[in-house]
């Protein structure tokens, strides 16, 4: 930054804070970093201030990439990944932005919602502690899941889509940190009133994973330029590769069980049920 001659010793002395360059007393951004000069003493009337400012105005990325991912997808996803990175917020920091707020929501249902968690709904006769197992895992990793998640739908949609050859494998993923990360967004308040309520996880998961599965269906139509009957193969496919991958894990898992003791326990639960109901 240039000062001229005329300007006064007292404007000279007064610097960025951020980039310690000079200002003038009449500036309100830094010619230099671009800094917003800070001239008021941090109170809690400012702060709200500087809260709404920066998350309600209509100009913000958070809620403009929000938005723009219900009503056009394809502006968001194939914007930033081609090259069209600074009017959106990029899907890393949205990523964690989710991941951050499902802690929040975590400890809320832990602390005052504890019956969210039954999954006695969609348990198979007799199946109930295992499934009750297998959740319990999932909700003590739940972050890491939500993570690893990521680069398996991707690889997945990766083949299903293979022949468009529209993506690359990294693009998938961009694609599902995204998409990923706007459901989690999407389904937080519904499951809180659902909540409220005394529904439970068990007797909302079909609808849960409905609205996963059209909303993930709405992306790939508008980022693609499918047509209706496009999709329903692409997802047809897509479904099937899922399944495989989930009766390996279930695999895994009960591998895991029998590696760690825990199937001889189930077992043994299972006899002592059945001899409790008698003949």
């Amino acid at each position: 930054m240039t000062i001229s001659n005329s300007e006064s010793t007292e404007e000279l002395k007064k610097q960025c804070k951020s980039c310690n360059s000079p200002l003038l007393n009449s500036a309100d951004y830094c010619s230099k970093c671009g800094a917003k000069i800070i001239r008021n003493r941090l109170t809690f009337k400012n702060l709200l201030g500087h809260f709404a400012e920066n998350f309600f105005n209509y100009d913000n990325k958070l809620l403009k990439t929000f938005w723009h991912l219900i009503i056009h997808p394809e502006w968001v996803i194939n914007g930033f990944i081609s090259g069209v990175r600074k009017r959106y917020i990029n899907p890393v920091n949205y990523f964690a932005i989710a991941v951050t707020l499902i802690g929040i929501q975590m400890f809320i249902v832990n602390r005052y919602f504890p019956h969210w968690f039954d999954i006695a709904a969609v348990s198979v006769e007799g199946t109930e502690e295992m499934t009750a197992a297998w959740m319990n895992t999932v909700l003590e990793y739940q972050s890491l899941v939500f993570m690893i998640n990521i680069p398996i739908y991707a690889a997945i949609s990766w083949l299903a889509f293979y022949t468009l050859r529209k993506y690359n494998y990294t693009e998938f993923i961009v694609f599902f940190l995204y998409t990923v990360t706007q459901m989690s967004f999407l389904l937080i308040i519904p499951q809180f009133i659902a909540m409220f309520f005394g529904r439970t996880l068990g007797e909302m998961s079909f609808w849960v994973i409905l609205i996963q599965i059209f909303y993930t269906s709405y992306c790939f139509k508008r980022v693609f330029n499918l047509s209706i009957k496009g999709i329903i193969l692409r997802f047809l496919w897509l479904i099937g590769i899922l399944i495989i991958l989930y009766i390996i894990a279930i695999l895994i898992f009960l591998g895991i069980m029998i590696a760690t003791g825990s199937m001889d326990e189930f077992i043994e639960a299972q006899k002592q049920m059945q001899e409790a109901q008698g003949p």
